[in-house]
């Protein structure tokens, strides 16, 4: 039987109909997925864990390779492949942590670049564990909180911490870059903290006032890991999200931070998490995540070719 390709609702929904494999299976590809239902971190409202079924669904949508206005055709030959999900847990987060670290380090020895499905923003944690060999890692960060943290509510592993545990487990994690920042619950400690070690932050309404000069605080030359919170973006936008900030940003001014940072340095690595696709019935918030997810991809990928 000939699958419906052509129809974003029908056949089985791997993300962009790339093929169905194991994280540890004989597979080779430019691209490899692997979600993380995961959402036991979180401070505020659940549903996270239901994104990276959401994310395939929509991603249906946007099967490569793309033709635009021009006439120019973007990812074509670039290949996709489908690892599922981290097999988690329900209630014992270290070994989650480990379980997703353990995928994150398969799916990476497959593929060019990896693109993970979370999850709450505390996977982001173990996943970059994953990037332990990667000498001079950075991280872009598209986020309206600073997810600095070092603990809350007695916990040092929540969505909260994030970068923290990071910095503090990977001495080749050298610089975080965070854009979007807003709000009225900023943890001092954690600001001061970020600051001492150099991170640089850069509030929304520099992104609104100065978008060039947002751009060009952006790191260049260096190995880049991609992490996006779907809170970065204005609820506006993408109200599917656990802790929405009024007065986010564009769609398009984060495509333009994407696509800029692809361009100046190597991806290593890209992760779309805080999605929540329960709290937007409309279903555009994981429409909108999926076709992020595939224009940084047709940046990444254009900036190699």
């Amino acid at each position: 039987m000939t699958v419906p390709t052509h129809l974003p609702y029908g056949g089985v929904a791997s993300f962009a109909r790339a093929p169905l494999v194991q994280p540890d299976g004989d597979w080779h590809s430019d691209v490899g997925v692997l979600g993380v239902p995961f959402d036991i971190a979180l401070g505020f409202r659940p549903g996270a864990r239901f994104a990276p079924r959401a994310l395939r669904e929509a991603s249906l949508r946007y099967v490569p390779p793309f033709t635009g206005l021009d006439g120019e055709t973007r990812l074509g030959g670039v290949t996709f492949t489908d690892a599922g999900d981290v097999v988690l847990p329900s209630l014992e987060p270290e070994l989650a942590r480990d379980r997703t670290t353990g995928a994150a380090r398969q799916v990476r020895g497959r593929c060019r670049v990896p693109v993970f499905l979370g999850g709450d923003h505390s996977v982001t944690f173990p996943l970059l564990r994953a990037y332990d060999d990667v000498p001079d890692l950075h991280v872009v960060q598209l986020d309206a909180h600073l997810d600095f943290t070092d603990t809350r509510n007695d916990t040092r592993y929540s969505n909260s911490s994030p970068f923290r545990r990071a910095v503090e487990a990977l001495p080749n994690l050298v610089h975080i870059t965070t854009v979007g920042l807003r709000g009225l619950r900023f943890d001092p400690e954690a600001v001061a903290a970020a600051r001492a070690r150099g991170h640089t932050l850069i509030p929304v309404e520099d992104v609104a006032a100065d978008l060039a000069g947002a751009l060009a605080r952006l790191p260049s030359g260096k190995n880049v890991y991609l992490s996006v919170d779907a809170d970065a973006l204005d609820p506006a936008v993408l109200p599917g999200t656990s802790s929405p900030e009024p007065d986010g940003l564009t769609y398009g001014q984060a495509l333009r931070l994407l696509a800029e940072t692809a361009r100046r340095n190597t991806v290593v690595g890209l992760d779309l998490v805080e999605l929540a696709p329960n709290l937007d019935p409309s279903g555009r918030s994981e429409l909108i995540g999926a076709r992020l997810i595939m224009e940084t991809l047709c940046e990444v990928f254009d900036a190699r070719r």
